[in-house]
């Protein structure tokens, strides 16, 4: 060793006893390559340790792997140095020593030269936004593109930098958008986020860090594969052509950033993602999550029974009496997801069996397309392999003995965890966490368990059904006598859910007052209603009494938006707005108000000023605010508008082919509009209902909610959906109204017909009147109750439901959206 080298050595073992050790440990692998190089070699890390210690400790650890990998010390020797040229750059050099080897064999000189290049201008720019980039681990920054995919990746990032933006916040977001969307992805995501960053700081980070909820709705418009908005009704259609079951739709929690996307269940609704890999395997999930209801997966007495096996009387219940999982799964301790595993093989199994009866050849595509997608990595593909081979037995007819249990017609829920239990006692599958449970299920296959469920009654399409001696389909050859009924149109309505009875006859528009003779045969009505929501009492003029919490009123929110038919309806009326907002100048609040006691004004306030006189001659000091000053008073009115979206605005309203819910869409809108201009405080709500105690409310714009872009598109999407039970809604709109200080409450009703349900037995009158009583309650609570109807016939019913004046019959569809603001504007000044 020459004298010199040694006494670089000394010099680190006197400043450092750690740094004397670590090069002389590190020495060997350089010292093949010759004294000079040996040199050269300890004094790079002599002034990298002296110039920061973790960096030079980095240096000296990863000399033997970078000595092998570069084949001797260039060029990464020389690299090193650049990290001697700035201030605190020990994390990035840290990075450097530690993967530039791993890239050198991995990706090649061309790729490590690259990624050196890029991190060194980085390192001159923003010396922590270079660390984050030398930390990363270079196969992830790669990526599948290689270089080009890196140079790609990074570009956006140049130009952030100019708002102050570090790799530090984009890297991280840009790789998952990467990993879901593309590098084309990654440039449209960037270029949005920079006018986000410029518009403010706080929202541009959150945009980079997908923390926000625009940056996620962003993502969802660029993510490839199938989108299921316009194609949820067609596949709830076809569900329902062969289960029976036409469930409510519900917008999934899945974000574009949270993984596999299923489609799941809650027992009671169908939980959707915006996007699935491919039209095929959202179909299938569709079919096989449709198919648990059907075949009994969150039957009552199933769990009832299942929990029973665990020694438990009842399943433990949440707030909103879900049935919650974990204690089914809790024995197993560590082992859960295991365990949970096995069972939803056993329990999917069972279900596929079931739906492959009913719609032959369903098994044999989902094989298909599982083997088409391909067994995933890790020990999720244990799972997907045993998930195969059971669904290749079901369709050769091979299935072991416990296995062909469950594909008997009779079997449930309860035998699916037997068999589950017995098998766990004997698998040779491993133990998996959550990220692998994911992607361990077949195309179509989600987790059963993944939602607390409500449990459902045993489904009346499932039923033993028999024909009686007239050729007439009735309970074990019961032929139920026939009632009147209103019959449900045709319409969008995501909340639908047809009733199982067969209903035959002509039908008529529900909601305006002309229920048709139905003949209704079967078990009647098929399920109860939701639980929760809120308990009305409903009138009954036949007992004259009211019946306690009778009706029960749902919140629930519209999924529907079209921002195009707002814009549309914006276009198309923007003369009538421009010409109502000039009007509107004139309603702008001029009557005057005084301010007593004020300290300056247009005149003295004489009271103040007496007492003011008093006290000064008491010999106190008082303050000298004896103005009066005169200032615009403002109408405090609050309006609450309830909109009747039953099924009857679906219809046409003349031979032009306009309908009822175009022009409802354009008032609506207007009207919004027209309130926001004048400045009173406005709520916008649409109301539905199927049977007492499903009464639907859907709040499109709520007290204290802007009316901006999104409550447009909500208005541009209303469809009708089901009947018009008015009373309960009145109540509740009711309450709401009472919860707001304004000193006048309006509540405004835009309906095209009577008040009529499934359930109301085709009395007619029977909803009429307590719905008269629903107003009537208003009135006693100070909130003013006003109907705008569309229904020709109003006449007949409406004064004796609102009382005289307080309704108006428009003879003409087509003026609705010019008259409901000006309607509004002539009740808000009476009321002043």
């Amino acid at each position: 060793m020459a004298a010199v080298t040694e006494e670089i050595l000394e010099h680190l073992a006197a400043v450092s006893f750690v740094a004397g050790r670590d090069a002389r440990a590190a020495l060997p692998a350089v010292a093949p390559l010759g004294a000079a190089a040996e040199l050269r070699y300890l004094e790079t890390g002599r002034d990298l340790f002296f110039y920061d210690r973790e960096a030079g400790k980095g240096f000296f650890h990863g000399t033997a792997e970078l000595v092998a990998a570069f084949g001797g010390l260039d060029p990464w020797l020389e690299q090193s140095r650049v990290f001697l040229t700035q201030r605190g750059t020990f994390r990035a050099a840290v990075g450097f020593f530690a993967q530039a080897a791993a890239l050198r064999r991995t990706l090649g000189a061309e790729a490590e030269l690259v990624w050196f290049d890029v991190g060194t201008r980085w390192l001159a720019q923003h010396v922590d936004s270079a660390a984050a980039y030398f930390r990363l681990p270079v196969l992830t920054l790669f990526g599948s593109e290689g270089v080009a995919g890196l140079q790609a990746l990074m570009a956006p990032a140049e130009a952030l930098l100019q708002g102050r933006l570090g790799l530090g916040t984009y890297l991280p977001g840009a790789l998952r958008v990467r990993a879901l969307c593309g590098l084309e992805g990654v440039a449209e995501w960037a270029r949005r986020g920079a006018d986000v960053l410029a518009a403010g700081r706080v929202r541009g980070e959150a945009w980079f860090r997908l923390e926000s909820e625009e940056a996620r709705s962003f993502l969802l418009e660029i993510l490839p594969g199938f989108r299921l908005g316009v194609h949820k009704r067609l596949f709830l259609l076809l569900l329902q052509a062969w289960t029976g079951l036409q469930p409510p739709l519900e917008d999934g929690d899945w974000s574009a950033e949270g993984g596999r996307a299923f489609v799941e269940t809650d027992g009671r609704s169908l939980f959707v993602p915006a996007v699935m890999p491919d039209r095929e395997e959202a179909l299938l999930a569709f079919y096989h999550t449709g198919a648990h209801l059907a075949f009994g997966s969150y039957e009552e007495e199933a769990i009832h029974a299942l929990f029973r096996e665990l020694g438990m009387a009842h399943p433990p219940l949440d707030a909103e009496q879900r049935v919650t999982w974990r204690p089914l799964f809790a024995q197993f301790g560590q082992d859960l997801l295991r365990f949970q595993m096995i069972f939803d093989l056993c329990e999917d199994l069972r279900v596929d069996a079931c739906l492959d009866r009913e719609m032959p050849g369903y098994a044999a595509r989902l094989l298909r397309l599982a083997q088409r997608r391909g067994r995933p990595t890790g020990v999720a593909g244990a799972y997907y392999d045993a998930a195969l081979g059971m669904l290749a037995q079901l369709g050769a007819g091979t299935l072991p003995e416990d296995l062909a249990a469950l594909a008997q017609p009779r079997s449930g829920i309860v035998d699916s965890f037997r068999v589950a239990l017995e098998r766990y006692g004997d698998t040779d599958l491993p133990p998996l966490g959550l990220a692998d449970r994911s992607q361990a299920y077949l195309p179509g296959r989600s987790p059963n368990a993944a939602r607390p469920v409500y449990p459902t009654r045993r489904h009346p399409a499932r039923e033993e059904m028999e024909l009686d001696g007239d050729g007439g389909l009735g309970a074990a050859g019961h032929e139920e006598e026939p009632r009147e009924m209103p019959q449900e149109a045709a319409g969008n309505d995501p909340d639908l859910e047809i009733p199982p009875e067969d209903i035959q006859g002509t039908g008529g528009r529900v909601g305006v007052g002309i229920p048709m003779p139905a003949k209704v045969t079967g078990a009647g009505r098929g399920a109860k209603g939701p639980k929760g929501g809120f308990a009305y009492r409903e009138w009954d003029y036949r007992h004259q009494s009211y019946k306690e919490g009778w009706a029960r009123v749902h919140e629930r929110a519209l999924r529907e938006e079209d921002g195009a038919e707002a814009a549309a309806l914006a276009k198309e009326y923007a003369g009538v707005l421009r010409r109502m907002k000039r009007a509107l100048q004139a309603q702008k609040p001029t009557r005057m108000a005084p301010l007593r006691r004020q300290f300056e004004g247009e005149e003295p306030d004489l009271e103040a000023a007496v007492q003011y006189v008093v006290e000064r001659r008491a010999g106190h000091a008082p303050k000298a605010n004896i103005y009066l000053q005169r200032r615009p008073r403002q109408r405090d009115t609050a309006v609450l508008l309830l909109a009747d979206l039953s099924t009857s605005i679906m219809a046409a309203a003349g031979d032009g082919g306009v309908r009822i819910v175009d022009r409802l869409r354009a008032a609506m809108l207007l009207f919004g509009e027209a309130l926001v201009e004048v400045g009173d405080p406005f709520a916008l709500y649409g109301f539905a209902s199927k049977y007492r105690d499903e009464v639907l409310l859907y709040p499109i714009k709520r007290f204290g909610d802007p009316f901006d872009a999104r409550r447009r598109a909500v208005l541009g999407g209303l469809s009708g959906r089901l009947a018009t039970r008015m009373g309960a809604a009145v109540r509740h709109s009711t309450a709401l109204l009472q919860k707001h200080p304004a000193q006048r409450r309006l509540l405004l009703i835009l309906s095209d017909g009577r008040p009529a349900d499934y359930d109301d037995g085709g009395d007619s009158r029977y909803l009429q009147e307590d719905t008269r009583m629903a107003v009537k309650e208003a009135q006693d609570r100070g909130v003013h109750a006003f109907c705008i109807s569309l229904d020709p016939r109003g006449g007949e019913y409406l004064p004796l439901v609102f009382g005289p004046g307080h309704y108006l019959v428009l003879p003409h569809i087509d003026s609705l959206p010019q008259r409901l603001p000006e309607i509004y504007l002539r009740l808000r000044g009476h009321q002043s």
